[in-house]
């Protein structure tokens, strides 16, 4: 039978330390959380190896006094509560008590500290929880904390910390979330001697985004700005077309505390619904601030989560956030052409010569010698005549490099809301299959009008809208390209393209989404009777009433065939036998809540199957009637897979490609 030991306090505090410190990036959090609570306001942060021989905090804070200097690295020992009342109203960032306590446990530390009013400051060394040393000394003001040899009492720890590059990852991630969510402060990461990022402090939340980040990911957001119920939501998102391939670019930040949050997620990546590409996630800066009674922070050890009294309420303010923000911004881009000037590489002598002979740099008198040696060349017979006029391979790369080219970014300051970068997804490639012009055919001045609801307070707001988009700059189609991207322009300042399949497939995805479609029903002379599974026929027939908003009705009488006695005017054409099958299959299996996100996917499919395709032969003024309602309608701005459905060129941006500005 085992004995019961109480632990030594040597054993206990490496088992607490354990909790608070896993890695070196653990050791940055709590040092510098701790440094941005002493009220600094430039923090430097250097580390060597990963952090696993060398880390280093230094602050401009209210530095410790003399006597304080031990008491900071016993456990439990904390200047920011004093009685459990404080627990409801909790601000800092360190708070237990232990982050300095569980760092001396499993390290070497040596703290430098002075407060601005004493002449001396304290040298303090402590290792593995044991003082060395405890002085006073000349010091600035501040506080300094080097740990060295992280893990070295702790040698099962250590061998299972990963590659230096990988450790030193880690701290750089966590930093970035410090610096944004405290934009306030100067931060400064050195690794390996070498500055990894620094940022200004001015308090502007873009510049610290754009410092950590970089310019590229800085333009592509969106300001979002959204206050409910005590709760404020602000930051920037990014714009859909624009979203990653996975979630490490979410920030979420509530009271200043960088949070790993699901229910944000999910409510981030709700308001994108429809919005983003399948696999694409949206990225986003969020900063959350909601009543320190209302949250639980204290549910992980590294304070890297948070439960919320009421998630609901968090859950709509951000997804509303979001969301008004999208629609604001307007989610229209522009494309970027890049500069003829290629400054990135710098070409060979051979090169430079060859472009500048042949097109741009060609003196007057160069061009009569090479005509004259032309013309002397076209009376030698065969090879001599070649080589004159064919131009050399190389000459050809030469030029192909001095072509605009509009897949790339321009070297152009970063700016969120009035630089907007070209689109970089790839166009729709064209159907081979040609519809006839009739499938197209009620597209009209009429069909894209939205009737109102029937509620007047919508009905009113839908008027306002309408008004809305009166008030917009006219646009006029000119063209159509490729047989699949309609060429417009507005007054004469602005060249827009559409993919017309994408508009109009959003625009079918929007009318049957909107379950206000029963003005486009067509009734059929001859019902199209379809064979279905017990459980789909009682799917079917529990969601008539859902069918109907959709333009759909159905004869239940002969089971277990359905009949559909009407269908939207828009699908007419397809085989409707196929898309009954799927509407009903998908019924079958949400029933329990046929308002689910999965009933989306049925509506892209029908949605897409219905819409016009490439090298459909469209009229103009069907062409002039789609293109209306695209750029008056702001949630027509991608299909409903996240393709872009429109970009604009300015005519300013498209003057100065041709060299006229």
């Amino acid at each position: 039978m085992s004995l019961i030991n109480v632990l030594s306090k040597e054993v206990s505090e490496l088992i607490a330390a354990g909790e608070v410190i896993e890695r070196p990036s653990s050791v940055i959090k709590e040092l510098v959380e701790n440094s941005i609570d002493s009220g600094a306001k430039h923090i430097t942060v250097e580390i060597k190896n990963g952090g696993s021989t060398y880390m280093r905090v230094t602050d401009d804070g209210c530095g410790m006094s003399f006597e304080d200097v031990p008491m900071a690295f016993l456990r439990h020992a904390t200047s920011k509560i004093s009685s459990k009342e404080d627990l409801d109203s909790i601000m800092t960032l360190g708070f237990r008590g232990e982050a300095l306590a569980s760092v001396a446990a499993v390290a070497r530390a040596e703290v430098m500290t002075k407060r601005k009013h004493d002449e001396l400051g304290t040298v303090y060394g402590i290792e593995g929880s044991a003082e060395t040393y405890h002085e006073r000394g000349g010091c600035p003001d501040g506080t300094t904390i080097i740990i060295r040899d992280l893990f070295y009492n702790v040698p099962a720890r250590r061998k299972f910390m990963k590659k230096d590059v990988t450790e030193a990852n880690a701290v750089g991630q966590i930093l970035r979330k410090i610096t944004m969510s405290h934009p306030d402060v100067a931060f400064k990461f050195i690794r390996d001697n070498r500055v990894d990022f620094n940022s200004s402090g001015d308090g502007e939340l873009f510049s610290a985004v754009y410092a950590v980040f970089g310019r590229d990911f800085a333009r592509d957001l969106i300001p979002v700005k959204y206050e409910s119920d005590g709760i404020t939501v602000e930051g920037y998102t990014i714009k859909p077309l624009y979203s990653k391939n996975n979630r490490a670019f979410q920030n979420f930040f509530v009271n200043g505390r960088y949070v790993q949050s699901k229910l944000c997620s999910a409510a981030l990546e709700s308001a994108y619904t429809n919005m983003i590409m399948t696999g694409k996630f949206p990225a986003c800066v969020l900063m959350v601030t909601v009543s320190p009674a209302s949250m639980d922070v204290n549910i992980h050890p590294a304070k890297a989560q948070v439960r919320f009294t009421d998630e609901k309420a968090v859950s709509d303010a951000i997804y509303f956030a979001v969301k008004n923000a999208m629609i604001q911004d307007g989610l229209i881009y522009e494309f970027e052409l890049k500069s003829t000037v290629q400054d990135w590489k710098k070409p060979s002598p051979e090169e430079d010569r060859s472009v500048q002979q042949e097109f741009i740099f060609t003196p007057v008198d160069k061009i009569e010698e090479e005509e004259t040696h032309l013309a002397e060349n076209r009376s030698v017979p065969g090879s001599v005549q070649s080589s004159a006029v064919e131009p050399k391979k190389e000459n050809k790369e030469a030029e192909d490099h001095l072509l605009p080219d509009i897949t790339e970014k321009a070297e152009i300051p970063a700016a969120p809301n009035d630089v907007i970068k070209a689109g970089k997804a790839d166009p729709p490639k064209a159907e081979t299959e040609i519809r006839p012009v009739e499938g197209f055919r009620f597209i009209s001045s009429k069909s894209f009008e939205r009737p109102e609801d029937t509620d007047p307070a919508q009905a009113e707001s839908k008027s306002e809208k309408k008004s809305e988009w009166m008030e917009k700059p006219k646009i006029r189609v000119i063209g159509e390209a490729f047989g699949v991207y309609i060429i417009a322009e507005i007054e004469d300042k602005t060249m827009v393209m559409i993919d017309k399949h994408a508009a109009h497939e959003r625009i079918i995805f929007e009318r049957l989404k909107s379950r206000n479609c029963r003005q486009y029903s067509q009734m059929l002379m001859n019902g199209i009777k379809v064979l279905l599974t017990g459980d789909e026929f009682s799917a079917l027939e529990e969601n008539a009433e859902l069918l109907c908003d959709l333009g759909f009705a159905f004869d239940f009488s002969q089971r277990p065939c359905a009949v559909a006695t009407a269908v939207p005017t828009f699908i007419m054409e397809l085989d409707m036998e196929e898309i009954i099958l799927e509407i009903a299959e998908n019924l079958r299996m949400h029933s329990h809540n046929p308002q689910s996100h999965a009933l989306d996917d049925m509506l892209h499919t029908v949605a897409c199957k219905s819409a016009i395709r490439g090298n459909d032969k469209n009229d103009m003024k069907e062409l002039q009637a789609l293109a209306e309602e695209v750029y008056g309608n702001e949630a027509i701005r991608h299909c409903p897979h996240g393709r872009p459905v429109m970009f604009t060129m300015s005519k300013s941006n498209i003057e100065h490609q041709f060299g006229r500005t």
